[in-house]
This record gives structure tokens, C-alpha cells and sequence, in this order.
């Protein structure tokens, strides 16, 4: 059974002053990731702004993804929709993608499910396919969560193989962990980037961050560092990185992710509307966070 693991960043879909993708920008983040260091890329998630491409898009997308690629890491697909033939429509498409390890399916947006609702939803998506499925618990974003011990009911279903919690509540991320610990092919995700040590420490598998896509190297560091029993060294790079998390609350998320990119040189382009770029005060904050970094020189 696949197993997830690392740090993955949660890549962000470069676009055109038009609105396409932006595929040779793509291309060359995923050549940045990588040569970062990190574990594995995640197209098409809440970083990605999967709520802005058609079903033609992400399958180029996803092709694009697993091309530029190469085996080099491992290819975690974002598969999202209200409804449960959406989310299984859009895997039918990465099932004819040789090269796709793995999908993150989040819970419904914008409906208020029962968590037997959610059971039901995760189940029947699990067994529609031979793919490895993770669950996607982003509560901030869709004001639903996978309670504790239904993700324990849900963790024996044999392809579910995981979940990312994004909830940022850390009891709720160790309750995970508590109730599956007993199965040793289900892996519990960070997706608060604050909290990867924590999680670590706790016996997670690793993090789908999105600041990875910013600062991959300082944020594969907390992973790496901690397997190779470098604890003060992880933790070091985990307060490092904080500050750059922090500043994710400035402006419309993904913004800074992108914003953070751009200052870079790398030509990733605005959120699409109506995500705003940031002020030109809130850039200068970040450019200093930035510089701290040694990400860019200092002005």
C-alpha cells in the first residue's frame, strides 16, 4: 500500500493575465520543488485554487504534472466537488493518468453534512476506485469536519490511506493519530504548517504545507532533519518558518503564497479574481520575512 510521507507542498497553479494556466511556469515550479528538496507535489489543491479550473484544465494539469515530474517524487491529486459523482468524475480522470499516486479528496463545501453524511461520502468515493484516498479535513474553509472517531471508522477502509488536517487544532490532529495508531497503513497529514514539528513528535507522517512552495528547502529541513534524529535542528527550522505561516492571514489566501513566489522571480501571477493582490504595505512585510529568510537578498 502506498505510503504517504514528507513534506509535500500544495503547488500553486501559475496563471495568464487571461486566466489559462500557465503551464511553462508550472513546469518550472515544479523544477524548484523539487531540486528543494521536498517529498512529493499536490496539484489541485486549496493553494491551487482547484475552484477555478474546468474538468478539461485539470486533466491537462494533472498530464503536465506527472510528466514534469518524472518519478522524481511522489504525485498527490486533489479531487474536490460538492457532490460525491463530482469528486468521483474527476478521479475517473486521474485514473487514466498513469503516474498519480495518490488523491486528497476534502470534505463538501458550502452543505452541512452529518458526520454519517461524511462516512458515506468518503466511503463511497474509497470504493469506486483502486487509487489510494486521502481525506482532506480543512474545516476553516468549509466549516465542516471529520470528527475524530469517524475518521477512525473511515481509516479501515483499506484504501483510505490517510488524512491532512488543516483544522490547526492540534488535539483534534493527536486525537487522529490516537484512535489509528493501530493501523500501520494509515498516515495522519499536517496541514498547518505551524504545526509539522508537533505532529512529527507526535507520530505523524509529514505535512502537505503550503508554504512549501515558498521556502521548500527551510521546510523539508523539519522533516528531514527530524528522520535523521536532528531534533533541535527541526525545531530550529519549524521557528524559522512560523513568521512566513503568520503572514498567510494578510490578504485572500493563497496571496501570499504567490506574492512570496513573484518576489522571488518567479513569474507564478495573481490569484484569480476576486482574490485581490496584496497592499503594497502588506508586500513590504512580507519582503522583509522574506529577507530574513534568505530567500531574497536584503534591499
Amino acid at each position: 500500500m502506498f505510503a504517504p510521507k514528507g513534506i509535500i507542498p500544495p503547488i500553486v497553479t501559475p496563471f495568464h493575465e487571461d486566466g489559462s494556466i500557465n503551464f511553462d511556469v508550472y513546469r518550472q515550479m515544479i523544477e524548484f520543488l523539487i531540486a528543494n528538496g521536498v517529498h512529493g507535489v499536490f496539484p489541485m489543491g486549496t493553494t491551487g485554487e482547484f475552484y477555478a479550473v474546468s474538468n478539461e484544465e485539470y486533466r491537462k494539469l494533472m498530464e503536465v504534472t506527472v510528466e514534469a515530474v518524472g518519478g522524481r517524487v511522489d504525485v498527490y491529486a486533489g479531487a474536490n466537488h460538492i457532490t460525491t459523482r463530482g469528486v468521483i468524475q474527476q478521479i475517473r480522470i486521474l485514473e487514466q493518468i498513469p503516474g498519480i499516486d495518490a488523491v486528497s479528496v476534502l470534505t463538501p463545501m458550502f452543505i452541512s453534512q452529518t458526520q454519517s453524511e461524511l462516512y458515506q461520502f468518503f466511503k463511497t468515493i474509497a470504493e469506486s476506485t483502486y487509487l489510494p484516498i486521502i481525506v482532506y479535513n480543512n474545516k476553516p474553509k468549509t466549516n465542516i469536519t471529520v470528527e475524530p472517531e469517524t475518521m477512525a471508522r473511515l481509516a479501515e477502509i483499506p484504501n483510505i490511506i490517510g488524512v491532512k488536517d488543516s483544522t490547526g487544532d492540534f488535539t483534534n490532529t493527536a486525537e487522529y493519530i490516537r484512535l489509528t495508531r493501530h493501523l500501520p497503513d494509515f498516515h495522519v497529514l499536517l496541514g498547518r504548517d505551524t504545526l509539522i514539528y508537533a505532529g512529527l513528535c507526535y507520530g505523524a507522517a509529514g505535512a502537505i504545507a503550503s508554504c512549501a512552495n515558498v521556502a521548500p528547502r527551510l521546510v523539508a529541513d523539519i522533516y528531514d532533519k527530524y528522520q535523521q534524529g536532528d531534533m533541535a535542528g527541526a525545531l530550529e527550522a519549524q521557528l524559522r518558518l512560523n513568521p512566513l505561516r503568520i503572514a498567510c492571514s494578510m490578504g485572500t489566501f493563497p496571496a501570499v503564497i504567490k506574492e512570496g513566489l513573484v518576489q522571488q522571480g518567479i513569474p507564478v501571477g495573481k490569484c484569480l479574481d476576486p482574490i485581490a493582490e496584496l497592499r503594497p504595505e502588506e508586500k513590504e512585510k512580507l519582503r522583509a520575512i522574506l529577507e530574513e529568510l534568505a530567500l531574497i537578498p536584503s534591499s
